[in-house]
């Protein structure tokens, strides 16, 4: 059995490859990848930004949705035929991928793999840093910064099935409106006018116990400045920059937690229990339709430098995903 891959030659040009494929190990299994995610984890990887862990495959892509075609010793879950979602370490821009499968979600008839594609990575992003690090609980409010994105989309409508005053910031008048249609009670245009200023003016300065952080840079003190006494902060982006300067006591008169992570470096058992919990807690909801996958665009898999530059430019609402079949 053969695969189709993509190598990026060089940080600007890619190509499609054919070799083997993998062959699963024990507790994997090997999909035959209908769609992959589309993250910003990948397009650092391409610009050689955020290399990945010596253990992964060098192939970017990190989510897919398909179909189980091969499986390895010590799996009792999932058969041949069984359509998943799944998250991978590395190899997902693909034809065919290796998955565990305590990392697999099982497809329900009503979600499409392109839909499919845009639930693992953004799931066990939203639940392990939200509700785990950033210990969320029913009746608390929280903030998801961009809303409008594949994180951000599926985060808000986490976090309002699990009972939460859901705040968030978008881009521009059409994106906030989309956010709130999603279950935000106030969104703010992080394009205009001073953002603490926009929540004060709702109500909401001073009273968020939860934050989840895309941007850090400049809006890190603001994050602060939102903050409810004895609020979480969680960092998992820095698309406002790497550096951040902020009043310390802002942070202890509050009692404040700050606190950040990245999924690449969470180890394969604790992904695997979050797993467990999104089946328990979130699977549900996606099931009922309660929460629903947002697809900007589907590229062909040898599109991916055009959808790489769709991410950059940040004008998608939702996912990014590659079709990744071959007939």
């Amino acid at each position: 059995m053969n695969r189709y891959y993509i190598a990026f030659t060089t940080p600007e040009t890619s190509e499609v490859v054919n070799d083997a494929a993998p062959t699963p190990g024990a507790g994997e299994v090997l999909v035959k990848v209908h769609h992959a995610g589309v993250n910003r984890a990948d397009m650092l990887q391409r610009l050689g930004l955020y290399p990945p862990p010596e253990d992964a495959s060098p192939i970017p892509g990190l989510e897919v949705a398909g179909e189980v075609v091969a499986m390895g010793s010590g799996c009792a879950h999932l058969k041949e035929g069984d359509r998943v979602c799944a998250l991978t370490h590395g190899g997902g821009y693909a034809s065919l991928a290796i998955a565990r499968e305590d990392h697999c979600l099982t497809l329900p008839d009503t979600l499409s793999t392109e839909q499919g594609a845009a639930l693992p990575e953004a799931l066990l992003t939203v639940w392990y840093n939200v509700f785990e690090r950033g210990r969320l609980t029913e009746g608390e409010t929280v903030l998801i910064h961009g809303g409008s994105s594949g994180i951000g989309s599926i985060g808000v409508q986490m976090a309002k099935v699990m009972g939460a005053t859901v705040l968030s910031t978008a881009g521009n008048a059409e994106r906030c409106e989309a956010v709130q249609a999603l279950g935000a009670q106030f969104v703010a245009n992080h394009r205009e006018n001073d953002l603490l200023a926009q929540f004060a003016s709702a109500g909401f300065a001073g009273k968020v116990d939860v934050i989840l952080d895309i941007a850090g840079g400049d809006l890190m003190q603001t994050n602060l400045d939102l903050a409810a006494p004895d609020g979480r902060i969680v960092s998992i982006g820095v698309m406002r920059g790497m550096q951040s300067e902020i009043n310390l006591a802002t942070l202890f008169m509050k009692r404040l937690t700050l606190t950040g992570s990245t999924l690449r470096r969470l180890e394969a058992p604790e992904r695997a229990r979050c797993f467990d919990a999104i089946r328990d807690r979130i699977w549900p909801s996606v099931l009922s339709g309660a929460i629903r996958p947002i697809v900007d665009t589907a590229y062909p898999l040898s599109d991916v430098l055009i959808a790489h530059e769709h991410m950059r430019l940040g004008t998608h609402f939702g996912k990014l995903v590659l079709d990744c079949r071959t007939d």
